[in-house]
């Protein structure tokens, strides 16, 4: 099942940073090498077994934006599943950036309507700390304003902080198909071991794909900020020639586990009741792997396991 989204915004904007971050596990320093994109950048990324995020980072210099919406018009903007709008908060020509916007949302209700439409207000970290919620809330209202008739999701990033993982994990939530069916068998997963949390990430680019909390949390950012600090872990374990596999931290108040999962996710179950042996844990974690497996490999639509699953698990 193949997904096409639109990676758009003037040059310089930060799109084929995020990107590399993202998709390609580059470090944000890394990044400062990457050139301008030249027209439109082409990539297929695997993302949950049978889906797969056809990627199109389009060049934002005026020539390629006026192009677009002229003799490319319809190759760029049909069957479009999402578009991924960024724009720099320091941008000295905001007006602009606002026409180039309008110009992609009117090429959009005439190719797919039905698309949705993200804004990321980039760079963030260049604005002052205690700037930062005004300015993004001004800079959102006026989107939101601009956007009408359609609807747009907006968020502040910047690829130095764990906010780049938040917006990207909500914009790929919204394109998993049976993503109810695999919050209702992680709510009964994490109901089963009495876990606080249960969360699942996607394999390759650790990002939070679905999660399941039975106990509020105070951190709002602790998902985003787990795939940032996992993945640079990783990523220090593949320079070593190591691999990655599990890990467990354990304390006086809780358990987390983080475990290969399915052969597209890690998962990750936090336990407040620190008298569950890890061993019983980690048999309940091996026990629902196969039930899981089912889904990723499953046809939208079709409810084919979640009732069984409870029966299966080994509970302790």
């Amino acid at each position: 099942m193949k997904k096409k989204v639109l990676l758009m915004g003037k040059s310089g904007s930060g799109k084929t940073s995020m990107r590399s971050i993202i998709f390609a596990n580059y470090i944000a320093r890394d990044t400062r090498r990457l050139g301008a994109t030249i027209d439109v950048e082409h990539s297929h990324v695997r993302f949950l077994g049978n889906l797969v995020l056809n990627l199109w980072d389009c060049g934002g210099q005026e020539a390629f934006m006026e192009n677009y919406f002229a003799s490319q018009r319809d190759n760029i903007f049909r069957n479009v599943e999402v578009l991924i709008y960024v724009f720099d908060v320091e941008s000295h020509e905001l007006e602009k950036d606002m026409h180039y916007y309008q110009s992609c949302l009117e090429a959009i209700l005439q190719n797919s309507p039905e698309a949705k439409v993200f804004c990321l207000v980039h760079k963030m970290d260049l604005v002052q700390d205690d700037q930062r919620d005004l300015v993004f809330k001004e800079r959102e209202e006026d989107l939101k304003r601009l956007s009408k008739p359609l609807n747009c999701t907006c968020f502040a990033t910047s690829i130095w902080d764990e906010t780049l993982y938040k917006a990207w994990s909500n914009i790929v939530y919204q394109l998993i198909p049976n993503v109810q069916q695999l919050e209702s068998m992680l709510a009964n997963f994490a109901n089963i071991i009495d876990a606080d949390e249960v969360l699942l990430f996607e394999r390759a680019t650790f990002l939070v794909i679905s999660h399941c909390e039975r106990k509020p949390h105070s951190d709002v950012h602790r998902f985003e900020k787990i795939s940032n600090i996992i993945k640079q872990f990783k990523l220090s374990c593949s320079k070593l020639a190591a691999t990655f596999q599990s890990m467990e931290v354990r304390n006086s108040c809780f358990s987390a586990y983080i475990d290969l999962f399915t052969s597209n996710t890690y998962i990750m179950v936090v336990m407040s009741d620190t008298t569950i042996p890890s061993a019983a844990t980690l048999i309940n974690i091996k026990n629902a792997r196969k039930h899981f497996e089912k889904l990723e490999r499953s046809e939208p639509g079709h409810h084919t396991i979640g009732a069984s699953i409870s029966s299966h698990m080994q509970a302790e």
